[in-house]
This record gives C-alpha cells, structure tokens and sequence, in this order.
C-alpha cells in the first residue's frame, strides 16, 4: 500500500524527464541499431538467395545468419534504448535504416536506386532529425507501480484483445491463402506483433529497477518481468518466421519500407494508448512530429514508387538541351 501511495504521489507531481546524458546515450544507441537493422533484412535476403542458387535451405548460408545476428544486436540496441528515451522518439527513428537498407541493397542485391530514391533517403533523414527536435522529452510512466495500472487498462486491454483477434485470423486463415502473392499479409503479422514487443521492451526495462530491491515489490517485479519476457520472446520467434517467408518472396526494400511505415504506425498507437508519451506533447510539437513522420513517409515512398523509373540527372540534362 504504501509503495503504491508514493508511485501515485510521484505521477501525480508529473511526468520524469530523463537526463541531458541519458537522452543523448539513448538516441546514439538508437540511430546505430537502426542502421544495424537496415541491413538485416538485405543481408537475410541476399543469403536467401544465395541458398536457392545452391538448392540448400537457407540456414546453412552464413550471411543470412550474419543478417539474423545482426537483427539480434539491433534488438538489443533497441531495448537499450527504449529504457533511455520515450517510445514515440525511438521508433520512428528506424527510418534511418529504410535508406541505409536500400543503398545497401543496390550493392549487395543489384536492386536500383535512381535519383528519385536517393532523393528519397535525404527526405528520411531529414524527417528524423525533425522527430528528434520535436519528441517528448520525459516519460508518463517511470515505475512499476504505474505500469501494473496501465497494463489492467480497460482500454489497452480491449485494444490488445482487437490485435490478438486480427492476428489469429492473419495467421491461420489468411496467411496460407494470401501470404505468398500479397506483401500487406506478413507485413500486418509483424507490424501486429509489434504491439506487444515494443511495450514488452519499455515495461521490462521499467520493472527489473525493481528486481534488486530489498523490498515486498521486488517479487512482482521479478514475475511481471518474466511475463513480460515471455510475451516478448514470443513474439519475436514469429515476427523472425514471417519475415523471411516475406523475403522469400518479395523484393527486401520494397519489404523493409512498407514494414517500417505500418511498423511504426502500430507501435506508436499501443504505446499512445498504454504508455500516454503523447499527454507530455505540446500541440506545436505534436504537429512538428506529424510533419517529420509524414516527411520520412514520403521519402520512403520516393525510395520504392519510383525505384524502376531509369532515370538520371545526365539524362535529364540532354533532354533539357535537347528542348532547347
């Protein structure tokens, strides 16, 4: 009682806000392990390939596991991160690894990258940096306690019970249909199942402060955190699996951008819903926010729509001479 009469006097005296330190620590962690999982999916897709020229599974092919290693240690930059910083600033910035990704892809897979798409990798950044500026700068929930009382929520319970629905239909119905001919399928899967470990992440970082305590709450710290454990590893073997089922059959750009759009999409909205970043935001923030997703959007959309067009400036300068 008396733990949670302090955990309710501190939210009531406001949000934390993490220090200078922390926040800079968090976002270097977050900007390399975003680049590091921009080349997974590329590395995982070129040992894919690699494996059918050979006609042998993939799993005996070392760059896919060097692609599956490096998705690890993305992940784990990843956690790190979201233990620093609020969610809705760690996540959009894995638009960094869309461009990397692509201009990764044309080296190693032969994919193109014209003008438009390069074009379109500066837009991603430029978008990041935007996110950056105007992310919140403290966190709405900073103890177990606060995270026991919004995991019970009413409303992020129903919104979970909605996404495990979706999912059971995704995957057992419409995957084995669909899954093969329509990239949205696999997509959806992973995106969905991005509800759970991105708040998984955060809440683990949160509860195991506890574990270590000398104190009646260290043992709920220590089973909230293995529940927590346990959904989170759940839910990144079948994100891996449908992944490279999605490589395996669609190009890895084309795959990589339209995941982090959905991707990020979903995962903001679970984290608005659970862990409420969005109250500390202020209206000319929260538009700041929206102009630096929508930029990084249409970026990613300039990198993939127009990747076939063979165009180039040298072209684009004879056909002016050419007018004139």
């Amino acid at each position: 009682m008396g733990t949670a009469a302090t955990a309710a006097a501190a939210a009531g005296e406001g949000a934390r806000s993490p220090s200078p330190a922390a926040v800079s620590l968090g976002l270097g962690v977050a900007v390399v392990s975003s680049l590091v999982n921009g080349s997974t999916f590329v590395l995982q897709k070129k040992g894919i390939v690699r494996a059918k020229r050979r006609g042998t599974s993939y799993l005996t092919d070392i760059v896919w596991w060097a692609g599956t290693i490096a998705m690890a240690v993305g992940q784990i930059g990843n956690f790190l991160a979201y233990t620093a910083v609020p969610t809705v600033l760690v996540t959009p910035l894995g638009a960094l690894g869309v461009p990397f990704g692509s201009i990764l892809a044309s080296y190693l897979l032969k994919e193109k990258l014209n003008i438009l798409g390069k074009l379109g990798c500066l837009l991603s950044c430029a978008g990041s940096v935007v996110l950056i500026i105007h992310s919140p700068k403290s966190e709405s929930v900073t103890t177990q306690a606060e995270l026991e009382e919004k995991l019970t929520n009413p409303v992020f319970v129903g919104y979970l019970c909605i996404v495990l629905l979706t999912l059971l239909l995704l995957i057992f119905w419409i995957a084995p249909a669909h899954g093969p001919t329509n990239i949205m399928v696999y997509i959806s899967i992973c995106s969905l199942l991005g509800s759970f470990t991105v708040p998984s992440t955060k809440g683990i970082g949160l509860a195991a402060q506890d574990i270590f305590h000398n104190n009646p709450s260290s043992q709920r710290a220590l089973c909230l955190c293995l529940a927590l454990l346990a959904v989170l590893g759940c839910s990144i073997i079948v994100q891996f699996r449908y992944i490279n089922k999605a490589l395996e059959c669609f190009d890895s750009s084309v795959f990589g951008a339209i995941y982090y759009v959905v991707f990020t999409t979903l995962v903001l909205l679970a984290s608005a819903i659970l862990f409420r970043e969005w109250s500390n935001v202020g209206l000319v923030d929260f538009l700041g926010m929206a102009c630096g997703f929508t930029t990084v959007s249409v970026g990613i959309v300039l990198i993939q729509v127009f990747k076939e067009f063979n165009f180039n400036l040298g072209e684009m300068n004879k056909s002016n001479m050419k007018t004139d």
